[in-house]
């Protein structure tokens, strides 16, 4: 990487009209995470001196997911095209001395990596005018082409609209992406003219402008999952698809066993340690880390959790924000938790709600419990004790602590503390009455015959 500064702008004024949504296009989420998002945080491993975002259609809405993650704005009011877009920008950098990235909010994927290889390949020796990131994609369809030689040295950057059919055969693509020195940049910028087939200022024009100054660019290249863009709900869903391919992939490179990776759904965040097994249809949310050794059952939905080493989670269980699994600790089929801490060896087998609570090592949560956390204005916690035995189908009104070792009966609701070692019993007394059924059936069934 060159020593100079790096300023990167980054595009996303597009209207985004074959998204059909509200929301903006760079806005739509990969892997739990905003489009835009995924590329500031590459951008962000570069140390760049300035993030430049240009929008224009909903400019609120980029404007407000943006400046929270460093990025300064800078709008296009008319869309006149790339090399337009990116002239919004030059008051803004007031004459920046240094390397300049360009790129594309809807290109959400482009690794830290490649962009210091683009600013690599513009202080080589050659000195290029400017680096352009290519690609072959399987289908080049529409994609401008690059013609370069077996060098990289550009000859001739053309829009698949004004390709001839020789230069349409190419399959070496233009991304969009390219790297170009700030002293370079703008006044290459101001030279570009729109007599193309869509009346728009194109910025790949600014190499063929190096070229005539006697400058060669270079195009360095890339695999096109990383330069692939979207454009509408199929083609986000095919990156997702992409990408989740991939996650699956490096998990089960890192350790973990995944039954049926095809059903495993992550998120850009999710952490998994070795020896986990990952059964079939658990969908990991933003903010889950599970430990070594942990075993994540079918169906499960795991969000803003922490497993820890060998625990163990459904199937069919749903951890929320704020879960915390200890050691071994257990949670089974139907249980639900939220903002709760299940401590070491702890069991939660099933059929229960545990929210707000902290429930110490080694205790016993029976079948149908529920800690009644909310009295429909504010959220209170419950405290289990280690050791303690809550019986099947108890409710415990919280605020309230169940002490070490305590024992609350089957079927209880309790709503005073009870203490270390205590035995709970909130239930009314069972009665029997001989006979009386026999009596009611007989009674009943003369009343419907009369009628």
């Amino acid at each position: 990487m060159s020593m100079r500064p790096l300023a990167a702008i980054v595009l996303a004024a597009g209207q985004g009209t074959r998204m059909k949504s509200d929301l903006h296009k760079v806005l739509h989420p990969i892997a739990g995470r905003p489009m835009l998002a995924h590329l500031l945080a590459s951008v962000g491993e570069l140390d760049a001196a300035r993030t430049m975002v240009v929008v224009g259609a909903r400019r609120e809405q980029v404007e407000a997911a943006a400046t929270p993650l460093g990025a300064e704005i800078v709008e296009q009011r008319e869309q006149l095209g790339t090399g337009h877009a990116v002239q919004q920008a030059e008051q803004a950098l007031g004459g920046f001395a240094g390397d300049v990235l360009i790129l594309y909010g809807d290109v959400p994927l482009v690794r830290a990596d490649t962009m210091r290889a683009m600013i690599a390949r513009l202080h080589g020796d050659d000195a290029p005018a400017a680096v352009v990131l290519g690609f072959r994609p399987a289908d080049p369809g529409a994609y401008g082409r690059v013609i370069a030689d077996g060098d990289g040295r550009i000859a001739r950057m053309v829009e698949f609209k004004d390709a001839s059919a020789e230069e349409r055969a190419v399959d070496l693509c233009n991304s969009g992406l390219m790297a170009v020195r700030g002293e370079d940049l703008f006044a290459l910028l101001a030279r570009v003219g729109n007599a193309n087939a869509a009346g728009e200022y194109y910025l790949p024009d600014i190499v063929m402008l190096a070229g005539s100054d006697g400058r060669h660019s270079a195009v360095i290249e890339t695999d096109a999952t990383q330069v692939t863009g979207v454009n509408s709900r199929g083609e986000l869903a095919a990156l997702e698809a992409q990408w989740q391919a991939a996650r699956r992939r490096q998990a089960m490179v890192d350790g973990a066993t995944l039954i049926a990776p095809d059903t495993v759904w992550f998120t850009h965040d999710t952490v998994v340690g070795r020896d986990v097994t990952i059964e079939p249809n658990v969908v990991f949310g933003p903010g889950v880390t599970v430990a070594d050794g942990a075993t994540i059952r079918a169906f499960s939905h795991l969000e803003g959790a922490s497993v820890g080493r060998h625990a163990d989670v459904g199937p069919y269980a749903r951890l929320r924000p704020g879960a915390v699994l200890g050691e071994k600790a257990k949670v089974g089929n139907f249980v639900e938790m939220k903002k709760a801490t299940l401590g070491a060896g702890a069991k939660v087998n099933h059929l229960s709600y545990i929210g707000d609570a902290d429930v110490g090592a080694r205790a016993n949560i029976g079948a149908g419990t529920i800690t009644c956390n909310y009295d429909g204005f504010l959220k209170y916690r419950t405290t289990i004790g280690e050791g303690a035995f809550i019986g099947s189908n108890s409710a415990l009104v919280a605020p309230v602590t169940i002490g070490a070792g305590a024992i609350v009966g089957a079927g209880s609701t309790v709503t005073q503390d009870v203490a270390t070692d205590a035995l709970a019993l909130v239930r009314a007394p069972q009665t029997a009455k001989p006979g009386w059924a026999a009596k009611f059936r007989q009674v009943m069934a003369a009343k419907k015959a009369a009628k």
